[in-house]
């Protein structure tokens, strides 16, 4: 047998258009990576063109030959027809794009065995937590990313990516010693360094969902 072929979950960056000139688009992402410019290493992304907003093939395209100038990850796109995207270059990813449309029901984050980590956590590593909580003791360094299905505690400092509830869990939260995090999300929700309130930057800090919003504040008053 020369190959396989199973089906696997992954982690995928949505770059959300909400503009239809590329210039834009790509000037301000130069902006988010000026910031944090391992945020999207090796990390693939979907194009997401905003609800109503008309684009073309010309648009998706350069869009994507932008990112790729960037050493970034163009896979696919959503919230456009199959056509355009082929006609692009790009896959249609159908089952994020339902994900959007349909809200699922609340999901409860798995009881399953934490998984504890104690060695440092380097730049480019990603460690998953599958069926459970992630427990980090160690520093996490920028450009590392961190995963659980479950709740993420790291006793340490977080300069990398945090992402609690990959599999749905909508009462995951995130608990930090020293947030520095280049992004933080729960269940698909998210916020990157630059939209975190600075104030938060080097605290201890939760991180829990009201809705579709994603709350950051001091763990010592949570407000959740």
């Amino acid at each position: 047998m020369a190959i396989e072929i199973k089906g696997r979950m992954g982690t995928f960056m949505v770059l959300r258009m909400l503009t239809s000139d590329t210039s834009e688009v790509l000037r301000q992402l130069d902006g988010r990576l000026t910031n944090a410019p391992d945020l999207f290493s090796g990390v693939p992304l979907v194009l997401a063109p905003a609800d109503g907003l008309n684009v073309t093939v010309e648009t998706l395209r350069d869009v994507a030959e932008g990112l790729k100038e960037r050493g970034l990850l163009p896979v696919g796109s959503m919230n456009v027809s199959e056509a355009l995207a082929s006609a692009a270059g790009l896959g249609l990813i159908r089952n994020l794009a339902a994900a959007t449309r349909e809200k699922p029901a609340p999901a409860a984050a798995p009881a399953g065995p934490a998984q504890v980590v104690t060695q440092p956590v380097r730049s480019g590593q990603q460690i998953y937590a599958r069926g459970g909580d992630l427990v980090v003791t160690a520093p996490v360094s920028a450009g590392a990313e961190i995963m659980a299905d479950g709740h993420i505690h790291v006793y340490n400092t977080l300069r990398g990516r945090a992402l609690a509830g990959v599999q749905g869990a909508t009462d995951a939260r995130i608990f930090c010693m020293d947030q520095r995090a280049e992004l933080l999300a729960i269940a698909g929700h998210y916020q990157l360094s630059d939209q975190i309130d600075p104030a938060l930057g080097g605290i201890s800090t939760m991180a829990w969902l009201e809705g579709d919003s994603l709350q950051i504040q001091p763990a010592f008053n949570p407000g959740g």
